[in-house]
């Protein structure tokens, strides 16, 4: 066992371009607070709920210390973001309102349980899941 107690998800950090259009994008699709500014390696951290997402403008070349080395794919598939009840023909409608075309609707599990999930790209192609609280209990 490690000498820590997992607690859960603290923060995750995505490349964008352009880090104005992405704090803009954040604060009004997904509804994103201000969190912290990193100016001296073009990084701001903004606040979904208790955990921080984090953007790095991979257009600075502040950034390019951490620029990853990866080369032909990238390491993360998506970011599965809890929230409370939606309505889902509400929720259809602010992300068209947007421009931001959902991927894929359906029921499936995750750490809350089985629910509503509603896969979608910002637009520097990170793609999230928006995760509804479960229906049913997780199985196990």
């Amino acid at each position: 066992m490690p000498p820590f107690a997992p607690l859960g998800l603290d923060h995750v950090v995505l490349w964008v371009r352009d880090l104005e259009a992405a704090r803009r994008w954040y604060t009004s699709v997904l509804g994103c607070t201000p969190g912290f500014d990193y100016p001296d390696i073009a990084m701001t951290h903004l606040w979904f709920g208790s955990i921080l997402i984090g953007l790095w403008d991979a257009s600075d070349p502040r950034a390019d210390y951490a620029r990853p080395q990866v080369s032909g794919g990238t390491n993360v598939d998506h970011l599965g973001l809890a929230t409370g009840p939606f309505d889902l023909t509400a929720l259809r409608a602010h992300l068209a309102a947007h421009g931001v075309a959902i991927e894929k609707e359906l029921v499936q599990g995750g750490a809350r349980g089985v629910g509503q999930s509603v896969y979608f790209r910002d637009p520097w192609g990170n793609r999230f899941e928006l995760k509804g609280p479960g229906r049913h209990a997780a199985p196990g």
